[in-house]
């Protein structure tokens, strides 16, 4: 390790072919991949655990032999999209998904049987067919990290790194400061992927892990690059409901509904009843509106999922039996008090299926991604296909190119100045004004409250943190406050009918150093 001064400080510079930001499904799948092509993989993980870790669900997917076809997942994905997936894309994504599976097999993930060689097949929200594979019986996320732990074990990971700026000349991308114990230093590098996660700690409550803060959307603006439907943050129908608990609380599973269980709120009337022709398998923008309507309608704190009449029910869902009984709650005596809670960014960085950004050397995949597969509202399960998937290509296209780039040099920043809102004050901003129902004046309170922001340069995971769901906020607020309409997982109160005008995506960029929308540029 070397260092140069540069801006007034000494970094540490290193050097690699590829750097993977993220060590969930999709980064480990995508470092997997470029390594396997003999280059130098760095991978940075600021925090030990993974959105990847807590899915509960499951993985779609559509197995041979079976009355299932990847037109029929398509047709469900769209349905559920709102109006916006690229059906090519979830075309090319969906037919990938058993090949993607099988690869995982090899690296050693075990999935539930049904019979001695089949695997076991549920049902979620939005889906037509029993495609759901899944592991442990709710613990599938924690199968396929375990599995691509493993199989990464040998990779060069850095634990409590945290990637500070994509830096790039006029052209392409040429490495990522990084900020460890050591201080600040610049990886040079002609590939990067970014596979962070989602941005659910925007939010008081959150089904994400603590990493969750928007890293890769920030980086992603900070670099000039693109993003689209970041609008559309999907808020899962069943979160356990905690009193006034914030920070992170437990999933309970959409799987539950596919088994049987039912939704209704304190008087013991359903939820979704009149409201969807699949009830309380609606998808899940569906679910959670119909929520929260009852919820203001009532008064009430939460709903109930009573699963009293799902068989098996400590067996088949272990962990949300743990959850419940943390809470003390016993599932096959009592419902299961629930409320939406912040749990998937639909929108992201704007790749194609290879998760290629329009930055030559930048990539990006899993959530934090824009593909067209999920538009408008993410279906059941799709995340992890997604991440396999797309994770996989990434990696083989960032290895391309990296070998067609060869040695590059990258600058150190002169100025790693960002802006800052106190976490708590976001958190709160966000929960109240753009949360599962928006309107124009609480989303223009929130760019006021984001407005005040100031100014510092980060120096710690939490101040960088700070600046990433600063800039990620005022990202959502503005493609927000322009979509004057309902769709999909974003709903206006002032514009409660969907407009087909607005059947196109909203492209944000930084402009001035601000999240703006980009009206040169309809993502379609």
């Amino acid at each position: 390790m070397t260092t140069f001064a540069c801006g007034g400080s000494t970094l540490w510079q290193q050097r690699a072919d590829v750097v993977v930001i993220g060590t969930g499904v999709a980064g480990l799948v995508a470092a997997l991949a470029a390594h396997r092509r003999g280059h130098r993989v760095v991978l940075l993980s600021k925090a030990r655990e993974t959105a990847t870790f807590h899915a509960q669900g499951g993985i779609a997917v559509v197995l041979p032999d079976t009355d299932d076809s990847v037109e029929a997942h398509v047709a469900d994905t769209v349905a559920a999209g709102g109006g916006l997936c690229d059906p090519d894309a979830v075309r090319s994504i969906a037919a990938a998904g058993y090949d993607a599976i099988a690869d995982l097999v090899a690296d050693g993930a075990r999935f539930d049987e049904a019979a001695p060689g089949r695997w076991a097949l549920t049902r979620e929200g939005g889906h037509t067919r029993r495609r759901i594979i899944h592991a442990g019986g709710d613990a599938t996320g924690a199968e396929v990290q375990r599995a691509l732990d493993s199989a990464a074990a040998n990779l060069d990971i850095r634990r409590d790194h945290v990637a500070c700026e994509i830096l790039r000349d006029d052209t392409a991308v040429t490495g990522v400061l990084v900020r460890n114990e050591d201080g600040s230093g610049i990886i040079h590098a002609p590939s990067v992927i970014l596979a962070t996660g989602g941005l659910g700690h925007l939010y008081a409550a959150t089904t994400n892990p603590g990493g969750s803060t928007g890293d890769g959307i920030a980086l992603a603006l900070w670099a000039g690059v693109a993003v689209s439907d970041i609008e559309f943050i999907q808020f899962h129908p069943t979160m356990l409901f905690a009193g006034d608990g914030g920070g992170r609380r437990p999933l309970i599973t959409e799987a539950l509904r596919g088994e049987g269980a039912i939704l209704v709120d304190a008087q013991g009337n359903s939820i979704t009843e009149g409201v969807h022709p699949m009830g309380d398998l609606a998808p899940r923008d569906v679910v959670a509106a119909a929520i929260n309507a009852r919820l203001t309608a009532t008064g009430d704190p939460c709903v109930f999922l009573d699963a009293r009449g799902v068989d098996r029910f400590a067996e088949r869902f272990p962990t949300v039996a743990a959850a419940c009984a943390a809470a003390g709650i016993d599932p096959t005596r009592q419902p299961i008090p629930v409320v939406p809670g912040a749990h998937y960014s639909c929108g992201g960085v704007v790749t194609d299926v290879y998760g290629r950004t329009e930055l030559p050397g930048l990539f990006a995949a899993g959530e934090v991604a824009r593909t067209g597969l999920h538009g408008a509202n993410r279906l059941a399960s799709n995340s992890l296909l997604e991440g396999l998937v797309v994770g996989g290509r990434a990696g083989r296209a960032a290895a391309e190119h990296a070998t067609a780039a060869g040695v590059v040099r990258a600058q150190a920043p002169q100025d790693c100045r960002h802006d800052c809102v106190d976490r708590d004050v976001l958190q709160h901003a966000m929960s109240e004004h753009a949360a599962v129902v928006r309107d124009a004046d609480g989303l223009r309170q929130l760019g006021d409250i984001l407005a005040g922001a100031r100014s510092v340069e980060p120096t710690s995971r939490n101040s960088f943190e700070d600046a990433a769901l600063t800039v990620t906020a005022r990202a959502v607020a503005v493609a927000a406050l322009a979509r004057t309409e309902s769709r999909g997982c974003h709903h206006r109160s002032d514009y409660p009918e969907t407009d087909p005008a607005q059947e196109h995506s909203v492209t944000i960029r930084t402009a001035a150093g601000n999240p703006a929308v980009d009206i040169s540029t309809a993502v379609c």
